[in-house]
């Protein structure tokens, strides 16, 4: 298949050209130029800015079979796109997020739950407005535009070598430190996420069997118990790690946050729950597959042991070890008041 990559330099964007290419698909990259520029020498490159009023300028005259779309969050991204690449195209993959999904307390969204009300695409208010109404007005335009060659894809904890978020990697960081480790709520929590090369090899193969619609994309295959991710990451080491469960009721009086502080968990009444209680019956049945857990934890850990050392010092998500040495000490202290 000829595939335009509308990004394909980030996160996602590696995992997905190189697997094209290996199944001998032709690939395209759009993009500005600036992210690992030559990272595919047997890919096209071409060049453009995507905030630019004729940024997709590159794009016309051409077609493709398949263009996936990684990078938009922007509204005028879509509409610019789609006005070079209607009746170009056979299949438009827009890669949205979970967080298109109102009610984010609300449990087990499936594909027909209500989603946020479309952001605006131009004005004062465009750029302001939240993450998930910028995706459902994006996902909206794609479907105007692309009609039934138009396949959304909503994602959730995207993780794996890349991941530049750290949310899923505290986990393993800190446990590959050992030691006695803060470990929120019930064993039985939900928690889900989905190994970057999972999410990008199950949209090449949708698009070989030109599937279209709207799809959830996260994992593992039923809902996760944070107790389950966090012996499944321990098992991955030989050290003296040994786990502290300490209520939501008591992180919640120490400000300590589900999907913050203690990343990838939730539970039951947060805010936050809907993005660890995904149903991807539909996805599964369309071939997602999930490689298992150690995979994803050795290949995370070892890209993350490449990154910059003071990258590696300061993670972007998670709680420190001092203020989690705090957290720890006063859920001892109230345990002693209490006998």
């Amino acid at each position: 298949m000829r595939i335009l990559v509308l990004g394909g330099t980030g996160f996602i964007g590696p995992h997905l050209v190189e697997y094209a290419l290996s199944r001998g698909h032709t690939l395209t990259l759009f993009n500005r130029g600036r992210t690992k520029p030559g990272l595919f020498p047997k890919a096209e490159q071409l060049i453009g800015d995507r905030n630019a009023p004729d940024g997709h300028a590159a794009l016309a005259g051409r077609t493709w079979d398949v263009v996936f779309d990684l990078p938009a969050t922007t509204p005028q991204w879509v509409v610019n796109a789609a006005a070079v690449l209607k009746g170009k195209v056979d299949q438009y993959v827009y890669v949205s997020s979970t967080a298109a999904y109102k009610d984010f307390a609300r449990s087990f969204p499936d594909e027909t739950h209500p989603t946020q009300d479309p952001a605006p695409i131009t004005g004062p208010d465009a750029a302001a407005a939240p993450f998930g109404n910028k995706k459902v007005r994006c996902e909206q335009l794609v479907q105007e535009a692309f009609g039934n060659g138009a396949t959304i894809v909503r994602p959730g904890l995207i993780v794996g070598p890349g991941d530049l978020t750290d949310r899923f990697t505290y986990w393993p960081v800190r446990i590959e430190k050992g030691g006695e480790v803060l470990a929120p709520g019930k064993l039985e929590d939900p928690a889900q996420w989905i190994d970057a090369r999972d999410l990008a090899e199950w949209m090449v193969r949708m698009v070989e069997s030109r599937t279209t619609g709207v799809f959830n994309a996260v994992g593992p295959r039923t809902v996760c118990g944070i107790g389950e991710l966090l012996y499944g990451i321990k098992a991955c080491y030989a050290n003296d790690t040994r786990f502290t469960w300490v209520p939501e009721s008591f992180l919640t009086e120490q400000k300590v946050r589900s999907w913050a502080e203690m990343p990838v968990w939730s539970y039951t009444g947060a805010t936050t729950v809907a993005f660890c209680t995904t149903v991807v019956d539909k996805a599964v049945k369309a071939g997602l597959t999930f490689r298992p857990l150690a995979t994803t934890v050795r290949d995370g850990m070892a890209w993350y042991h490449s990154r910059p050392a003071a990258e590696q010092e300061k993670l972007r998500a998670g709680i420190s070890m001092e203020r989690e040495r705090e957290v720890l000490a006063a859920w001892h202290a109230k345990q002693s008041e209490g006998r």
